[in-house]
């Protein structure tokens, strides 16, 4: 299917509701807030702007003592975690003006910029916790273990090959699959990815990295509502990106996501972080991954992994930035966050 990149000055767009689409319509690009198709983004917008914060606001200090007493595996897997999550958030940043160029709904636009700054301040945040916590030396081996560690490598290959072949491709069907690997990096990869940093937080260690991931971790709730609300209404728009065997397609997409988040698992964590087993982190992911295929229609993934996991009922706690705060946020947590944590059920 054919995929037209939008114009930006068109004065012969179309001004009609009825005649808006999320690609290959005819744009104005004026954003007009009392004037839209996608009624969900006004909620959208007004949820991802309540959700600004500071990431240097954030009290550190008993991060820099705890990081030197983590155990080598946590240590390690706190490296190599924040090395996937920095690298991942700044393609984000980098490949959400290319989806914005051919997505001909101005609101929803929108919404993908604010989406692109959120992510610019994510990695703006990781780089404040290895630069608070670790010398010079140790933060850019940290930065760059993505492309020296093999395991990583592939595991970031997988999202990124997917995004430079929408950029080779930019059809329909590309933008499909680029669509569906941003939905998985943001509702599977980061998902788990957040898990380890919280279960620091409940064995009592880094609670100022924890807070950063928590407030993070809001943000890609509303991310991933964002590509969950633009694909469902593909489906409505372009019925023949969502053949029977283009659904299998993309829901096999979801499969490997959660193979590789597994197989990330068993080499990052295994058995050899307290409070966690290998197979506390399967099931969570197996579930995260039919979560995710559910919520688009596809339907379940895994068979017997359609609820949250009883031994990972504390992800959920711990994720919501507005319930437990660290030392500064006790005093402005209700500033940064006039509306609640959006409740993860995607």
């Amino acid at each position: 299917m054919e995929l037209k990149e939008k114009g930006l000055f068109n004065e012969n767009g179309d001004i009609e509701l009825s005649k808006r689409r999320m690609i290959n319509g005819n744009t104005t690009n004026l954003n007009d807030f009392n004037n839209m198709k996608y009624t969900w983004v006004s909620d959208w917008y007004r949820q991802a702007m309540n959700n600004f914060w500071i990431p240097e606001e954030i009290n550190m200090n008993q991060d820099i003592k705890d990081y030197r007493h983590l155990s080598k595996a946590e240590k390690t897997a706190y490296d190599k975690t924040l090395s996937f999550l920095i690298f991942l958030d700044s393609i984000q940043t980098a490949n959400l003006p290319n989806v914005g160029d051919y997505i001909t709904a101005n609101e929803v636009n929108l919404c993908l910029t604010i989406q692109a700054y959120q992510e610019a301040i994510h990695s703006q945040s990781y780089s404040y916790m290895l630069d608070t916590i670790c010398s010079p030396e140790e933060r850019n081996d940290i930065l760059y273990q993505w492309k020296n560690d093999p395991r990583l490598l592939a595991r970031n290959k997988f999202i990124g090959d997917l995004y430079n072949d929408f950029k080779k491709s930019p059809d329909a069907y590309h933008l499909m699959r680029t669509m569906m690997a941003n939905y998985i990096l943001e509702g599977v990869y980061f998902y788990s990815g957040f898990m380890f940093f919280y279960n620091l937080g409940r064995m009592g260690k880094m609670p100022g990295s924890v807070q950063n991931i928590r407030y993070i971790n809001r943000d890609e709730n509303t991310h991933l509502w964002l590509f969950r609300s633009i694909i469902l209404e593909l489906q409505k728009e372009e019925p023949e990106l969502f053949t029977d065997e283009l659904k299998e397609e993309y829901k096999a997409m979801i499969k490997q996501g959660v193979e590789e988040e597994i197989k990330w698992g068993e080499y990052v964590i295994g058995n050899d972080i307290e409070g966690l087993t290998i197979d506390m982190v399967r099931d969570y992911i197996k579930y995260l991954g039919n979560l995710r295929s559910k919520s688009l229609g596809f339907g379940s993934i895994y068979e017997g992994y359609d609820e949250e996991p009883a031994t990972m009922a504390w992800v959920s706690m711990y994720s919501n930035a507005n319930i437990i705060k660290t030392d500064f946020f006790e005093a402005r947590s209700s500033a940064y966050a006039k509306s609640g944590a959006i409740e993860d059920d995607l």
